[in-house]
């Protein structure tokens, strides 16, 4: 099946300005990342705070320009696009955020906010505007009655499912879901997570679904995409990464997720701190942490190679991963 969105080579870096004596430097948010999504999947994007995920999103709404690298949708290289030649893929591509209040105008009603795109996307006129507002409440869980009320006077699930019925308004196929949840509390994202995957069903939408939590990644998505200060170090079929794990940085990530036997020893945490992407460590990024590192490790940056059935991993040592990891039987 071929992709519907394709990232090839994608870099971005920032200017990080001198402080405290220090020279500045660059910042290398995104390193060099490649993947594809295809037609009505979910790719779970995930890692630790900083590691780049926002910021793939970002470039690939164009929010943000990459330095370098394409993003095809579609065949068309969005980072070659003006602003008007990019207006119609807005269309196609819409963003859920992550923090459900500061997304949302709070000058708006609700009502307002869910016609905008209507309006400039020429999607509807006149009585049309208020029936298909009513009907995108309806299709996120919410009534008419919501329609005159601003932000503030919703709970936080309520603003997501705001958010949702906007990203909806304008019928696009692939949606960027920015840890759409993780502001929520556990049982409104529960709630959240079925909308969303109730609503990819009904409209054959793809998602790119970013999360810091390796639980809602295993719930919602078909593969997953593991990022490490920037670079993608894994990449498979959700089953397969949580079964077999082939990168050390993945293998850690699943023995933090909770378990039900409590009692359960536990392999030792990772030990250091996240190295600073204004100076990376030489050779593999996660070798100061990784307790299968040797020398090669230290002086050789691993590519990201196909290990068999589209499982990619970017690790000297990916026969070794598993060693430490935490069987899930029990789950």
């Amino acid at each position: 099946m071929a992709n519907l969105l394709e990232v090839k080579n994608l870099r971005k870096s920032f200017r990080v300005s001198s402080a405290l004596g220090q020279a500045g430097g660059r910042l290398v948010a995104v390193d060099d990342i490649s993947f594809g999504l295809r037609q009505g999947e979910t790719l779970g994007l995930v890692g630790e705070s900083g590691c780049g995920k926002s910021t793939t999103g970002k470039l690939i709404m164009q929010l943000q320009k990459a330095d370098r690298g394409q993003i095809l949708y579609q065949g068309t290289d969005l980072t070659q696009l003006s602003a008007s030649r990019m207006r119609p893929y807005r269309r196609q591509l819409q963003m859920i955020f992550q923090d459900p209040f500061s997304s949302l105008n709070p000058r708006m009603t609700v009502g307002a906010i869910l016609s905008e795109p209507l309006v400039i996307h020429k999607l509807a006129r006149g009585r049309q505007i208020r029936e298909r507002v009513i009907e995108l409440l309806e299709k996120v869980g919410l009534t008419a009655e919501h329609e005159n009320r601003y932000p503030h006077e919703f709970s936080g699930g309520q603003r997501q499912r705001v958010g949702i019925a906007r990203a909806l308004a304008v019928e696009p196929e692939l949606i960027i879901a920015d840890e759409p949840v993780s502001a929520l509390d556990l049982s409104v994202q529960a709630q959240i997570l079925n909308l969303l995957q109730d609503i990819q069903r009904e409209h054959n939408l793809s998602y790119l679904f970013i999360a810091h939590d390796l639980a809602v990644i295993e719930h919602v998505s078909d593969r997953v995409a593991v990022m490490y200060l920037g670079r993608i170090v894994e990449l498979t079929s959700a089953d397969e990464l949580y079964r077999n794990p082939r990168h050390p940085y993945t293998e850690a990530l699943l023995n933090a997720v909770p378990i039900p036997d409590p009692g359960q020893p536990r392999p030792a945490p990772l030990s250091g701190e996240i190295p600073s992407p204004v100076a990376p460590p030489s050779g593999c990024y996660f070798h100061p942490r990784c307790p299968y590192a040797s020398e090669v490790c230290r002086q050789q940056q691993p590519p990201l190679n196909d290990i068999g059935s589209e499982h990619l991993s970017a690790c000297h040592h990916q026969d070794q991963v598993g060693r430490y990891l935490l069987r899930r039987d029990t789950a």
